[in-house]
């Protein structure tokens, strides 16, 4: 009797784990990998950029996707959303934004890797994500700094640039604001390598994308 109603516990216990493993919650993931547009249509020969790593927020250097929560008494409060993934960590996924986009607007080669080639003109390009808040159905607002430098000689130039998105209910929504956002940034820094090349000497002051 007893070796029965182990069977029968047995039983019931893996039709519950069954059971349990059919309803799980799935995991979703995302890219901010996008095809980017060429902005340079001449037939000047490639300029050679070197991205840095990006700096992120380390609450930020993870899959999951984390959102901003906004309370009635005005504090903030974050959410990580363990079954919506970046398809790698979201420093990852930056890197691979910026540099996908940069190379392509540009018309350049990337030597983060390679190395510099002697007697090429390099720009190397450090960018901090310096403020991130993604709250779902409202908006996706950041703020980037960077600083463009060439090989040839000691001058740099500083940008930094704040963007809001208003974005659509839902994750969605929420990942194709990120996009948007990142797209809007890489145009901006692409603008001012141009500018930092023609002129050798070039500024930029705080700006609002909205």
């Amino acid at each position: 009797m007893m070796k029965r109603l182990k069977l029968i516990l047995i039983y019931w216990l893996l039709i519950v784990l069954f059971l349990s493993g059919c309803t799980s919650v799935p995991t979703h993931f995302y890219t901010l990998a996008v095809p980017p547009t060429p902005i340079r249509t001449n037939n000047n020969p490639p300029i050679f950029i070197e991205i840095a790593p990006i700096i992120v927020p380390e609450r930020l250097i993870r899959p999951q996707l984390v959102i901003t929560k906004l309370n009635k008494d005005v504090s903030t409060e974050l959410d990580i959303l363990e079954n919506e993934r970046w398809s790698s960590p979201f420093n990852s996924e930056l890197q691979d934004a910026f540099t996908s986009g940069l190379t392509t607007r540009l018309n350049a080669i990337d030597v983060s890797h390679s190395g510099r080639l002697n007697g090429r003109l390099t720009f190397r390009i450090s960018i901090e994500l310096r403020d991130f808040a993604t709250i779902p159905g409202n908006k996706v607002q950041s703020t980037y700094e960077w600083i463009i430098s060439r090989s040839d000689n000691d001058h740099s130039s500083t940008c930094q640039v704040s963007s809001l998105e208003s974005i659509a209910p839902g994750i969605d929504g929420l990942v194709l604001g990120v996009q948007n956002s990142v797209i809007n940034i890489t145009n901006e820094i692409a603008t001012h390598v141009k500018n930092f090349e023609a002129t050798d000497m070039s500024s930029c002051g705080l700006n609002n994308l909205e």
